[in-house]
């Protein structure tokens, strides 16, 4: 018998029923040897194994496994077409129930979480890619460099159907640039709900989400990869400066992969990359925003020759309190500098000329 998730009562429900198809279907092939070829191939007691594994071990071709397996197959579909299958109507009412409401299509893991109540095991997913196999109700993807194994139900489309619209939402994505929540997607796209949307795109190798935006896997937006990603992805969802031990606590509190760093770490990177800007005592924004990097007396120069002009004090201050995180005060003292700033009236300067 095969080991099922055991977390209550309707997981256990839910792992017996697939577990029963699974026999049942197993029962229906006479020959021990073919039921090894396909138990092995899936890898419905253990690792999937290959074609020359499964060769080597019953002393036959690569090619000849290839054939009984396309043979069983058949005879698998025939028998389940004709409901000589025991359990597997149950099972497929258990799969198609689940998928129904995750948006007719689903990642492998995903269904089989749901299905089992936690984390499955690879025997688990087997099962599932083996039912949908041979079940006429659905839809099995093979897993390739474009799209990850999935179910869906067969009256929404075949593989191929299914793959042209992962590939359509990859699409419109490509063509719009950045990150799009689901809504944006379903303004572009004919589907019924944005949850199909969603399930469809999570099939994509193409795609990735974070934070209730889709983008390219490639987008760091929805994929941070390094601290420095994770860094700029925190400033963009929270849309102000931050100080580096705060970035360090929303990295720690985010749903990231590998999310254990140090502040000192955070901050490390905050000094390397171009991207964010120190506008304060171990505050940072970044640059996108409009920050500059220097002292607060480059960013009055800055403001003085964008002006062209000579600017009131009070002027001076409020824009540069508008670039960083200083105390008025300061923008004062950096004002006397007399070596940088002319007073050319009352609270009225303009860069220093030289003499």
């Amino acid at each position: 018998m095969f080991g099922w998730g055991n977390e209550g009562k309707l997981m256990n429900q839910n792992a017996s029923t697939i577990e029963n198809a699974i026999q049942g279907s197993l029962n229906i092939i006479e020959q021990e040897r073919e039921r090894e070829i396909i138990s092995r191939r899936f890898g419905l007691t253990g690792q999937r194994e290959t074609l020359e594994q499964i060769g080597d071990l019953l002393n036959i071709t690569r090619e000849r496994v290839r054939q009984l397996e396309k043979a069983i197959l058949v005879r698998l579909r025939i028998g389940a077409d004709e409901g000589k299958i025991s359990g597997l109507a149950a099972a497929e009412k258990l799969i198609i129930r689940n998928l129904t409401e995750m948006g007719r299509v689903a990642r492998t893991p995903d269904l089989a979480e749901r299905i089992y109540g936690h984390e499955s095991s690879a025997t688990e997913r087997a099962a599932l890619v083996f039912l949908s196999a041979i079940s006429k109700n659905l839809t099995e993807i093979g897993e390739n460099d474009n799209y990850y194994s999935g179910v869906g139900i067969a009256s929404y489309g075949d593989e191929q159907e299914i793959e042209k619209r992962v590939d359509e939402v990859v699409s419109v994505i490509k063509k719009h640039g950045e990150p799009m929540t689901l809504d944006q997607l379903d303004s572009e796209l004919d589907y019924e709900h944005p949850d199909n949307i969603r399930a469809i795109a999570s099939i994509s190798k193409q795609l990735s989400t974070l934070n209730g935006l889709w983008g390219l896997a490639k987008w760091p937006t929805v994929n941070p990869r390094n601290i420095r990603d994770k860094i700029f992805v925190v400033l963009e969802a929270k849309h102000e400066p931050m100080h580096f031990s705060e970035i360090a606590k929303a990295i720690s509190a985010s749903n990231f992969r590998r999310k254990d760093v140090t502040t000192q770490a955070i901050h490390n990177e905050l000094i390397k990359d171009p991207r964010f800007v120190l506008i304060g005592r171990g505050i940072y924004a970044l640059d996108s925003w409009g920050y500059s990097k220097g002292t607060v007396a480059d960013i009055i120069k800055d403001i003085l020759k964008k002006e062209g002009a000579p600017m009131h004090r009070d002027e001076i201050v409020k824009r540069v309190l508008h670039a960083r995180k200083v105390k008025e005060t300061t923008v004062l003292l950096n004002l006397q500098n007399k070596e940088l700033f002319d007073k050319i009236g009352k609270d009225t300067y303009q860069i220093a000329v030289k003499k």
